[in-house]
C-alpha cells in the first residue's frame, strides 16, 4: 500500500512521487500487489468534478502499474460516490487503452529458484499471448501464485483465475487485470480447459475463435505447481 498521506510524513514530500514509482516497481518485480491510495480525488468529496491535477495523480498511478488505485473519503463521507467511481474508472480505462508502455514487462525467471518451472510457464504464458495475440489467459491456482506471476507480466489479454479457495479469490480481485471464478471440478486437465472454455463462451467472455493460453497442473487432482502451457481456441 502506498499511503502518499502517511509516507508525506515520514519522508520530505518532494520525494514521494519517486519513492510511488519505486515501490510500484518493485513490488512487480517481486510480484506483489501494489495499491497506491490517499487524496486521490479528494476535492470530489464536495465538488462533481474533480481538478485536472487530480486526474493526472490517478493516470500517474495507472501507469505506474499500480494493481488499484484507492479512494476513501471521497466515497465514505463524500458527496457524490457514485460520481467520483466513474470518474475514476473513465480515466483507468482511458490510460489503458492507449499506453502501451504498461504491458509486457517480460521479468524473466531466476534459474535454480524452487518456482522456476511455475515461473517459466508464467513467463512464457505472457510472451506466447503477446506474439498470436490471444485473447485471454486462463490459470487454475489454488495458492494463487500463478495468478499473482502471470499479473506481474502484465500480459495485454484478460486474465481469468479459477479457484476453490473463496478467501482467495477475494484477495486476487484488486490484482492487475485479473477476474476471479469460484470452481471446484478437478476430473482431469484437458475436461477441466474444455469445461471452463464452454462457461467463458457461454457468459460472454470469450467468441468462436479467441486464442486462450491456459495454463494448469498435471496431473490436476494433485494440485501441484503449475507446469503445463496449452494454446488452444474457442470453438
Amino acid at each position: 500500500m502506498v499511503a502518499r498521506g502517511d509516507l508525506g510524513v515520514e519522508i520530505p514530500m518532494e520525494n514521494v512521487p519517486l519513492i510511488q514509482k519505486q515501490i510500484i516497481e518493485k513490488s512487480i518485480e517481486h510480484a506483489k500487489p501494489v495499491i497506491v491510495a490517499t487524496q486521490m480525488m479528494e476535492s470530489m468529496i464536495d465538488n462533481i468534478s474533480p481538478t485536472r491535477a487530480e486526474v493526472n495523480d490517478v493516470a500517474n498511478a495507472v501507469m505506474d502499474g499500480a494493481d488499484a488505485v484507492m479512494l476513501s473519503g471521497e466515497t465514505s463521507v463524500g458527496k457524490h460516490p457514485r460520481a467520483v467511481i466513474n470518474v475514476m474508472n473513465k480515466i483507468i480505462m482511458r490510460i489503458e487503452e492507449h499506453h502501451e508502455e504498461l504491458y509486457s514487462k517480460e521479468i524473466v525467471p531466476v534459474k535454480n529458484n524452487k518456482r522456476f518451472i511455475t515461473d517459466s510457464i508464467c513467463f512464457d504464458a505472457s510472451r506466447l499471448t503477446k506474439r498470436v495475440d490471444a485473447k485471454a489467459i486462463v490459470t487454475l491456482t489454488n495458492s494463487g501464485y500463478t495468478a499473482f506471476k502471470i499479473s506481474s507480466q502484465r500480459p495485454k489479454a484478460r486474465i481469468f483465475v479459477y479457484s476453490s479457495n473463496i478467501k482467495l479469490l477475494t484477495t486476487l480481485s484488486l490484482v492487475w487485470g485479473v477476474k476471479t471464478f469460484y470452481y471446484d471440478k478437478m476430473v482431469s486437465t484437458d475436461h477441466t480447459i474444455e469445461d471452463i472454455k464452454y462457461m467463458l463462451k457461454k457468459d460472454g467472455y470469450l467468441e468462436e475463435g479467441d486464442l486462450i493460453v491456459n495454463t494448469a497442473s498435471m496431473p490436476i487432482e494433485e494440485e501441484g505447481g503449475t507446469n503445463m502451457l496449452k494454446l488452444s481456441a474457442i470453438e
